[in-house]
């Protein structure tokens, strides 16, 4: 407990720390000191004297690095609780169609230049609709196989994938570069707005998943156990799924599809604090925004121009990967 308690109060450092550097870092780079003056001013509700410092931190990095941290968050938290369900540490958030659903979404708002939907509300309305259609092709008899699940969000997935496709192949240059962009993952558009909206979003999020922790550790060891112990299995998992497919879908719809996250953070948490998620989800969620965080900053100051995330955390999060599958090959394999 005591272990448990040390990490927790360990990540929460490194996160805080993280968001501090990211606003720190850039091509304009702000002391720390001035920090803390931005956000005290505009917490007063005064203005900064210096309008290029307080543009830059307040109006530019603040709301981009705290969007960031709340997408690692809900990516983190999804990817535990979708790996607890399914007790497969490589299991994703968008195992369910989610990302394919969304991108479709998107897609199709920027192609068709819907004005009635924004391309985040699409994008979101899609992911949902993704998890609803795989889920209820596996739905039997009150039942949730977890293997018929898996096989219904990889139908789905490619189902939304080759209509993706065929709106890339209708679209101008232009909107194709859109969509590239989209797909790949970025903050580059981040405001208070959904940076606020996402902050609720995680808040609720963790207080959800954390109160029904014990749950999914009984869920983990299997339904026979759920059973034993009075707990309804196929209600639990429809609650948990769709639970972390809202915040996966919600962080889709803010800064696109970004990959590795949810997959690789959870499983690095397990590792660290144990296997018990009313303590591992929590840490999976400090892992996982210090983590965005730094590849936020990454991706926005090794270039001149941008990258977009999806590749920074591929290239990190791809060693780790291979590392994982050659210490539990005989986990995974055999």
């Amino acid at each position: 407990m005591r272990r448990k308690r040390i990490c927790l109060l360990a990540g929460m450092m490194v996160f805080l720390l993280m968001m501090i550097l990211a606003v720190h870092f850039g091509n304009y780079p702000v002391r720390v000191r001035e920090i803390g003056q931005v956000i005290g001013a505009h917490l007063r509700g005064a203005v900064y004297p210096d309008s290029n410092v307080d543009t830059i931190v307040w109006k530019i990095r603040l709301p981009r690095v705290l969007t960031a941290a709340m997408t690692g968050v809900l990516l983190s938290v999804s990817g535990a609780v979708f790996q607890g369900i399914f007790r497969n540490p490589l299991v994703e958030p968008y195992v369910l169609g989610v990302s394919s659903g969304a991108a479709f979404g998107a897609a199709a708002c920027i192609v068709f230049s819907w004005t009635f939907i924004s391309k985040g509300a699409a994008a979101f309305l899609f992911a949902m609709l993704a998890m609803a259609l795989a889920y209820g092709f596996a739905f039997e008899k009150e039942e949730i196989p977890v293997v018929r699940l898996i096989l219904s969000g990889m139908i789905i997935s490619s189902v939304f994938t080759a209509l993706l496709n065929f709106l890339k192949v209708a679209a101008s240059d232009s909107k194709l570069r859109e969509i590239t962009f989209w797909t790949m993952g970025g903050f580059y558009t981040s405001e208070w707005k959904g940076a606020l909206r996402l902050t609720v979003i995680a808040v609720l999020g963790l207080i959800l998943t954390c109160g029904y922790g014990w749950k999914l550790n009984v869920l983990a060891m299997g339904e026979q156990e759920c059973r034993t112990l009075g707990i309804h299995a196929g209600r639990l998992k429809l609650l948990l799924i769709a639970s972390a497919t809202f915040l996966t879908a919600s962080c889709v719809a803010e800064a696109g599809i970004i990959s590795w996250v949810g997959l690789m953070i959870p499983h690095g948490a397990r590792m660290l604090i144990g296997p018990d998620h009313r303590y591992m989800i929590p840490f999976s969620a400090l892992l996982g925004g210090s983590f965005l965080v730094l590849c936020d900053t990454l991706a926005r100051t090794l270039m001149m121009g941008e990258l977009p995330v999806s590749i920074v955390t591929s290239i990190l999060g791809a060693p780790y990967l291979i590392y994982l599958l050659r210490q539990n090959r005989k986990v995974y394999f055999e």
